[in-house]
């Protein structure tokens, strides 16, 4: 069985980068991609700003396994699929991306993924469903309220992850990039 999750966690943990507080993002303080809010309940108590200053990767990574990567059956996934889906999960939760997958796999859009839409995405031409999430992903940032202040940063990181995720479905898939590259 392959483990996308290790890869997959360095780059995200590459696009969320260090603490943020920005007044504008309705996330709060943040760490790794973590918000205080994702942190305190995972921990059952209260943080302050310090200590989600102090956050480290071991402290955020069995949240990005069990809260995301688990919940959207990463390891049940395609590769490439995995990682759009799991970045995308994080980034703007479970239900939307989960969605997302499900209408471009042509299976029914609850917002769960579950054994259902597994089958319905192996049976899928999987470049066409990265290129279907991208396109997806990045109409679901510009209808964002939010979207003049951090639009540009979103749409670097949805074509990055595209990107990486065409690197983890072809190296799996024998693919040359003149035959298989489906390039944004």
């Amino acid at each position: 069985m392959r483990d996308n999750f290790g890869q997959c966690l360095e780059w995200l943990l590459d696009h969320e980068g260090g603490f943020v507080d920005h007044p504008n993002d309705p996330g709060g303080a943040t760490n790794l991609g973590v918000t205080r809010a994702v942190y305190e309940a995972w921990i059952g108590r209260r943080v302050s700003v310090d200590d989600m200053r102090a956050l480290q990767r071991a402290d955020v990574e069995p949240i990005y396994r069990a809260q995301y990567w688990d919940r959207v059956r990463a390891d049940d996934l395609p590769a490439g699929i995995d990682w759009l889906v799991f970045d995308w999960a994080v980034n703007s939760g479970i239900s939307t991306p989960a969605k997302a997958v499900q209408r471009s796999a042509n299976a029914r859009a609850d917002g769960a993924i579950g054994p259902k839409t597994v089958l319905a995405i192996h049976g899928a031409d999987i470049p066409s469903l990265m290129l279907d999430l991208y396109d997806a992903r990045a109409d679901f940032y510009r209808r964002l309220s939010t979207f003049r202040t951090f639009g540009a940063g979103w749409m670097r990181r949805n074509r990055e992850t595209y990107l990486q995720a065409q690197r983890l479905h072809y190296s799996g898939t024998g693919g040359v990039n003149g035959r298989h590259d489906h390039s944004i």
